[in-house]
């Protein structure tokens, strides 16, 4: 049968075959049509039917809108001040703060009338014609320009503003350390300089290459500069002068012994240090206590120079220096031979400190250093080494007694 049928194929002309073909697929697509909507219809009875869905209520949106915005999350939002980052205040000596007593001037461009000057009054503000009070305490002039300039703003749009300082207070300051006057001076003219010329100059014992400022800011915080005084002097090149603020503190700390890197006749002699020195001279050529007074820097030759003591009247091979130490509380004696300095041999010729004591006479420097060591406890300060010497002032005729001059 299969072989008739594909003989007929074969032997069938072309066209009839064609026409056959082509009328079996359009009986076929309406066939194909109906069982693949017979499959859907199926599927769709298998599936639950859907059921109807009341709407929801106003109140339900409602909720619904709130849950959402529960779970979504929060996310920042810039301030709605400024984005710009701040800037942190500018820490130096050089920028000068605003307080009472201060002058300024203000001058607005292409506006004469509104130009004034103003002083500070003791709340920190100044009063402006049309302006009203403005508060400048502790502000810098740029500050103040800027704050004047925005206030100036309400009445002229965009205006130029100028401040300048045309009166400055006088300041507050504390001197301390190694100088000759410490306490509080108030400065008309506030630098360092004057600051030390006021409270009578370094003492000899003063190290000039580190004097301290300190500042204590708004915030708390402390602002310190170091000031060298003494290599300038010796390059030749212009002294250091920091301007100063209220509450300022200059320090003058101490040289160490052992520093032989100082010149100390070069500082002696500046107009940094305290410009004269007083030296106490107990000779039994004199017969009692004698005092001199000689330009700080000066040596033990120029006090020597001064005294005059006669070779037939005073031991110059034997002289006593005694000074006293802040730090051991007691007076420490040295043995120093003049002889030998007249003679040339500048070794020995130290340099001399305020409230030192020279004694020339074997006899008498025994006398006084059995006294230091026997009669008399570690000294407090300064003060008390001066008023034992008083005492053997006041004693001299047990003292100068006729017991053998030497």
């Amino acid at each position: 049968m299969r072989l008739v049928e594909l003989h007929f194929f074969k032997s069938a002309p072309r066209g009839w075959i064609t026409s056959l073909l082509m009328a079996g697929v359009y009986t076929l697509t309406p066939t194909l049509s109906i069982w693949l909507n017979t499959q859907r219809a199926s599927a769709q009875a298998s599936a639950p039917l859907p059921t109807a869905q009341a709407r929801p209520t106003p109140l339900e949106l409602i909720e619904q809108a709130r849950q959402k915005l529960r779970d979504t999350p929060a996310t920042p939002t810039a301030p709605a001040t400024s984005t710009a980052p701040t800037v942190p205040p500018i820490k130096s000596f050089n920028l000068y703060r605003l307080g009472a007593g201060d002058t300024i001037a203000v001058q607005v461009q292409r506006f004469a009338d509104l130009n004034f000057q103003a002083a500070i009054d003791q709340e920190g503000n100044i009063t402006a014609p049309l302006l009203g009070k403005i508060s400048l305490q502790g502000l810098t002039i740029s500050e103040a320009q800027e704050k004047i300039r925005q206030a100036v703003n309400r009445i002229v749009i965009d205006p130029v503003v100028f401040v300048s300082l045309i009166g400055q207070r006088p300041v507050l300051v504390t001197v301390t350390g190694e100088i000759a006057k410490p306490g509080l001076y108030t400065l008309q003219l506030p630098r360092t300089s004057a600051a030390l010329l006021l409270a009578g100059g370094a003492t000899g014992r003063a190290d000039l290459r580190e004097v301290q400022v300190k500042r204590v800011l708004a915030d708390g915080s402390v602002l310190e500069e170091k000031l060298d005084l003494v290599t300038p002097l010796q390059d030749g090149t212009p002294l250091p002068d920091l301007k100063l603020q209220d509450g300022d503190v200059m320090v003058i700390p101490k040289l160490s012994e052992q520093d032989q890197n100082y010149d100390r006749l070069l500082m002696g002699r500046s107009t940094l240090v305290k410009p004269q020195i007083t030296v106490r001279f107990l000779s039994y050529a004199s017969n009692g206590l004698g005092t001199l007074t000689l330009p700080n820097g000066s040596t033990f030759l120029d006090a020597l120079t001064s005294v005059r003591p006669g070779p037939d009247n005073a031991n110059l091979r034997r002289v006593a220096l005694i000074r006293f130490d802040p730090i051991q509380k007691k007076a420490v004696t040295r043995n120093i031979d003049a002889r030998s300095i007249l003679q040339g041999n500048m070794g020995e010729n130290i340099a001399l400190e305020d409230n030192d004591v020279i004694v020339v006479g074997r006899n008498l420097i025994g006398r006084i250093t059995y006294a230091l060591n026997t009669f008399t406890q570690p000294f407090r300060d300064v003060l008390g080494f001066l008023l034992f010497f008083r005492e053997l002032q006041n004693g001299a005729e047990n003292l100068f007694g006729p017991t053998g001059r030497e």
